[in-house]
């Protein structure tokens, strides 16, 4: 439960200060009754309805889930800025690039391929030894390797494929890096 001073939310562990200068100590609110916590003017509310930050903008309003080319108010395309030149002053001005929006699903495919790469780049050394001086990697290095890339593959395809933002949220709480 969430209590409210004024209608602004208010911890139930801080020190506070009502409208009319009076100053109440931390634990006030957790010992205070019901009765007296009106009588100040703090109310409960129900606590907000939790979502995933990483998905949704709010309860029930998911983020952008594909790529967008950006338009103007006119349906025009819009153009990504860089700096260059009017009227023989430094300016910002329109590229050859499109101004993209990502999508959650080119954010989570990105943050897949640096998982792989990462989990991978503990190992790189023993490639780059076998390349340089014909030293073997260890089988269980190379089983390792390609399970990383093959969970990497998998999970960049899944993505790729989902419909919503549901159906992502499945696949990223799901991954199974080998360790």
């Amino acid at each position: 439960m969430a209590f409210l001073l004024n209608n602004q939310p208010i911890s139930s562990d801080v020190e506070f200060t009502t409208p009319d200068g009076t100053r109440y100590p931390s634990n006030w609110i957790r010992l205070a009754s019901p009765a007296e916590r009106a009588a100040i003017g703090i109310t409960e509310a129900p606590d907000p309805e939790y979502y995933d930050q990483r998905f949704y903008w709010g309860p029930n309003n998911p983020k952008l889930l594909d790529d967008r080319e950006e338009v103007d108010e006119n349906g025009n395309p819009l153009w990504e800025k860089v700096l260059g030149e009017v009227d023989g002053k430094p300016a910002m001005v329109d590229s050859n690039k499109r101004l993209v929006t990502k999508g959650l699903k080119s954010q989570w495919v990105a943050q897949v391929k640096q998982t792989a790469g990462s989990l991978l780049a503990q190992t790189d050394w023993m490639v780059t030894r076998k390349v340089e001086r014909n030293i073997d990697i260890p089988a269980s290095v190379v089983t390792k390797r390609a399970a990383i890339v093959a969970e990497c593959d998998r999970l960049e395809t899944a993505i790729k494929a989902c419909a919503d933002v549901p159906a992502l949220i499945a696949i990223v709480t799901n991954q199974n890096w080998q360790s």
